[in-house]
């Protein structure tokens, strides 16, 4: 985290909003990338860095120490995200007896249900091997190709030199590749 950080995140935690949501300008790639690896859902993964920053709105002013603002905001993110599994699996009431759901006749412009299938099942190859990598490597990957952060705002995000970055993003690759099925993308 840069001295700027720290100083943004001490103003913040004394009630400054315009320095929270610089913050959270410079920090929304970040979370977004680590909700969506947790979720698999883009949407989901939206909704749930909303939540974290609310969250995080609520309870700045408990930071004790500004320079640990990332990790603290992370960790945040989270446990929204794990509070947010434990909805999903509570059982949901059914519909009553008797009520359907009515069919449009139009045809959908999107997809067919194959193709959406197919592509549902990839995302989910790819995810799954995306997780299984370190830390190091899952981060950037996950910030550059779905955040789309270029290398210059992901060395800002983890704090990393540029040159670090194209590294771990090139050895990420391929350690990804190699995790996944050769027959993978054709």
């Amino acid at each position: 985290m840069t001295d700027t950080d720290t100083l943004l995140a001490g103003r913040a935690r004394d009630g400054n909003r315009a320095a929270f949501e610089e913050l959270v300008r410079r920090t929304a790639r970040l979370v977004y990338a680590r909700l969506y690896l947790d979720t698999g859902d883009p949407h989901r993964a939206e909704d749930l860095v909303q939540e974290t920053y609310l969250k995080a709105l609520a309870g700045i002013r408990r930071l004790k120490d500004p320079d640990i603002f990332r990790p603290w905001l992370l960790s945040i993110a989270r446990n929204v995200a794990a509070d947010a599994a434990r909805r999903d699996t509570r059982v949901k009431r059914s519909a009553p007896v008797g009520s359907f759901a009515l069919v449009s006749d139009v045809p959908s412009a999107g997809p067919s249900p194959d193709e959406a299938a197919d592509g549902d099942e990839q995302r989910r190859l790819v995810l799954a091997a995306l997780r299984a990598l370190p830390e190091e490597y899952r981060a950037p990957l996950t910030l550059r190709y779905i955040a789309g952060a270029d290398p210059a705002a992901i060395a800002a995000q983890l704090g990393l030199s540029n040159g670090s970055v194209r590294g771990y993003l090139h050895r990420g690759l391929k350690l990804l590749r190699d995790r996944l099925p050769p027959e993978f993308g054709e």
